[in-house]
This record gives structure tokens, C-alpha cells and sequence, in this order.
């Protein structure tokens, strides 16, 4: 590999706002809120704040495939938490999640209501509380939270890691890029051999397993994240290939990947849902 200028760390770190590439302005080394702003509420019993990147679009297609199922209890406000304008550091959302980080969900059904934060944790409680795409016997259970888990400690590799270093950091290197490449197609590769025999992730019953790992590897496969398919050859991994049309296929993950997409499709792009209407 091609040599790059040697970095020597300082005694003390200190915050450079301008050294961190395209989304520096988002990210800061300390926590809480920059602002006063509430947050809005609508009239469903859950209260959704997000944005559709790959954790947001877990939790929408969720709750569509839940209202798809007839729980009514699913209905929701979708709220648009906008990440380059900063809304993650508002009073009122660091209030619901005080890491900042989008999706976020208020549960007004409960008294007092229920907040819940992390993407895994939302798709958990949901999938609990309506008791669906969730498996109940003890080795089935086990087998879904361990794709469901394995997915929230890779993910960062393919999100912070190959995408920042391949798509948003301020230069190229190909150290970092080389280095997160790597990872990125063992756990394609993963991926790929438990499918081998397996219709979804833990079988032949579609559950929040699914639902996490296609937010992410499914958006890759389909060539929707960081224009990456050709580097990484995801045409080769021919079962998530398979694996990920079908999912994408499901009407209820079409609509939910609409939710809170603010980019992309201008037709299809939805920033906010408060009906099941807003998506016809």
C-alpha cells in the first residue's frame, strides 16, 4: 500500500471543528442540547423522530409491517429530525435521546409514556409489544437477537468505518479504506454462507433480524449505499442478493424506507407521516 503523511497524536486531544470531512458540523465531543426546541406531538400513540438512513428505515418499515398486520395500535407520527440542521441537539430530543442520535421513540399508549432510544432497542420493544416478527420459542428467540446484535456491532464497520473513510472523509487514504473494505466483505460474506441454506437470517419466518440487516446490507447489496457496489463485487454474494429483493419486494418495506426521506426520489419522498393516507 501507497505510504501516507505520518499523523503524531498530541499529548492532549483537543476538538477541531474543521477537521472531519463532510459531516463535521454534526458531530461534537461532548453531549446535551445546543438549543431549546420541544418536540412535536401528534395524535397516534407512538411518536416517532427520525431520519431515513439505514437505522431510521429499520423502525419504519417495522411499524409499517405491523399496521400491514392489522395492529392498530402500530399507528404513528413520523417526525423529521433534520441531522444537517442540527435538530438532534435540541432540548426536547436529548430529553427522548441524550446520545443524539436518530430514531428515537415516544410510546404515549403507557402511563407515564415510554421512551426508547437505539435502533435495536425500538425494534425489540415493538416487536414485543405487539408480539410480532419476534420469535418465542427459546432457540428461536436466541437465534433472531443474535443476527438482530450482530448487525448493531457491524454495522459501525460499514457506517463509520468504510463509508466515512469511502465516501465522506475530506481525503482518500487507502490504508482506512483497505483496512474497512476488508471487513465490509467478511461480513458480506457471512451473510452470504447462513443464507446458503436459509430463506431469511434465522430460517424460513421473516422477523426484526431481517428488518435490521436490511436496512443496511440489503441498502448495499441494491447499490443504495455510498455508490459502493462495484468496489465491493456485492453482485457475487448471490444470496443476499436473493435475500434482499425479496425483502424489498414486501409492500410495507417499500413504504416504510419512504418515511422520513428527504432526498433521492422527490415523488416517492415522504418527510413526515401522520396518516396511512400521507403514503398513497
Amino acid at each position: 500500500m501507497s505510504k501516507i503523511d505520518r499523523y503524531t497524536p498530541p499529548k492532549v486531544w483537543t476538538w477541531d471543528r474543521e477537521n472531519g470531512g463532510k459531516f463535521a458540523h454534526i458531530n461534537r465531543p461532548v453531549a446535551g442540547a445546543t438549543h431549546e426546541k420541544e418536540l412535536p406531538v401528534g395524535k397516534h400513540p407512538l411518536q416517532l423522530y427520525s431520519i431515513a438512513t439505514p437505522n431510521g428505515v429499520k423502525v419504519t418499515v417495522l411499524l409499517e409491517e405491523l399496521l400491514a398486520l392489522g395492529k392498530t395500535g402500530a399507528e404513528y407520527d413520523a417526525w423529521l429530525i433534520d441531522l444537517l440542521e442540527g435538530a438532534q441537539f435540541g432540548s426536547g430530543f436529548t430529553q427522548l435521546n441524550p446520545n443524539s442520535k436518530i430514531p428515537a421513540l415516544m410510546d404515549k399508549s403507557t402511563t407515564p409514556p415510554i421512551r426508547v432510544f437505539e435502533s435495536g432497542a425500538i425494534l425489540v420493544y415493538l416487536a414485543e409489544k405487539f408480539e410480532a416478527f419476534l420469535p418465542t420459542t427459546p432457540a428461536e428467540r436466541a437465534e433472531c437477537m443474535s443476527w438482530l446484535f450482530w448487525q448493531m456491532g457491524s454495522a459501525p464497520f460499514l457506517g463509520g468505518g468504510f463509508g466515512h473513510f469511502y465516501a465522506y472523509a475530506p481525503e482518500k487514504f487507502e490504508y482506512p479504506i483497505y483496512r474497512y473494505a476488508m471487513e465490509v466483505k467478511r461480513q458480506l460474506d457471512v451473510l452470504d454462507r447462513n443464507l446458503a441454506s436459509r430463506r431469511y437470517l434465522c430460517g424460513e419466518e421473516y422477523n426484526i433480524a431481517d428488518i435490521a440487516n436490511y436496512a443496511w446490507y440489503g441498502a448495499l447489496a441494491e447499490g443504495r449505499l455510498y455508490d459502493a457496489a462495484a468496489f465491493l463485487d456485492v453482485g457475487s454474494y448471490t444470496n443476499v442478493q436473493r435475500w434482499a429483493k425479496e425483502i424489498s419486494e414486501r409492500p410495507a418495506v417499500q413504504r416504510g424506507r419512504r418515511v422520513n426521506r428527504t432526498w433521492g426520489d422527490e415523488d416517492t419522498n415522504l418527510a413526515e407521516r401522520h396518516s396511512a393516507s400521507d403514503l398513497d
